[in-house]
């Protein structure tokens, strides 16, 4: 993600090893915890390395007209979601680069430690814990949905309207799901307002997260809208919390 961002900042050509923002990026990158310092050789996430990393990305590019190198599948998946949605994916980047110079990525969480041999997958996975750690915070959830709850009375989902306590009755009551909406390189470290966050339910907000490019609340409300105009009935956004 990182090199794909540094590459549609050269107007998608390839850098050189020497390039400093190469260099910069490799320093970068040496911080991450892909791998425990122990089993890191001198060429570890050298600029080498990424300059290497920038050409075969600037060489699946549509428009690039020469030979392709050996870039991997995941290089044309994070090349066209850059192309698809580049001003999501440079929030993206962006916000991975302040959880790094920040320190938030010291050590590798349960979940990233799966993907370390895929570095791609491990820049996604981190950029996962910084978003959901602020989503999951016990203090803030609970602010978010006493304020709620206090100007409507109920919880429902903001994107289909969804109601636990309405469906299960006192088992669902004070329950929903919080969701961050503000752009992670907006916000960065500082503290989250509550007009930051959306009440979902859980099928409306795994659906937000799901993919390489996590959708807003409104593009998911016009996505289920989309649908619902080409069946007979609208799906039933959030019937099951499993």
């Amino acid at each position: 993600m990182l090199a794909c961002d540094l590459v549609a900042s050269n107007q998608w050509r390839a850098l050189t090893a020497t390039d400093p923002r190469v260099v910069e990026l490799s320093a970068l990158l040496q911080q991450l915890p892909v791998h425990p310092l122990s089993a890191r050789g001198e060429k570890f996430r050298n600029p080498n390395g990424v300059g290497r990393k920038t050409a075969d990305i600037a060489t699946q590019h549509p428009g690039y007209e020469g030979k392709p190198t050996n870039g991997n599948k995941l290089n044309r998946e994070v090349l066209y979601a850059f192309l698809r949605d580049p001003d999501q994916m440079h929030a993206n980047a962006l916000a991975l680069r302040v959880g790094i110079i920040v320190g938030e990525f010291t050590t590798a969480s349960a979940n990233t430690s799966k993907v370390e041999g895929d570095p791609e997958a491990f820049e996604g996975g981190l950029l996962e814990r910084r978003y959901f750690a602020r989503e999951r915070n016990p203090a803030l959830r609970k602010r978010k949905i006493d304020a709620v709850l206090a100007e409507q009375q109920r919880l429902a989902c903001e994107v289909c309207e969804f109601d636990f306590a309405h469906t299960y009755g006192e088992r669902g009551a004070g329950y929903a799901e919080v969701h961050h909406v503000t752009p992670l390189h907006v916000s960065g470290s500082t503290t989250t307002r509550l007009r930051d966050l959306v009440i979902l339910c859980a099928n409306c907000h795994r659906m937000i997260h799901r993919g390489r490019r996590w959708l807003t609340p409104n593009e998911l409300r016009e996505l289920i809208d989309a649908c619902a105009v080409s069946v007979d009935d609208a799906p039933a956004c959030a019937t099951s919390t499993t």
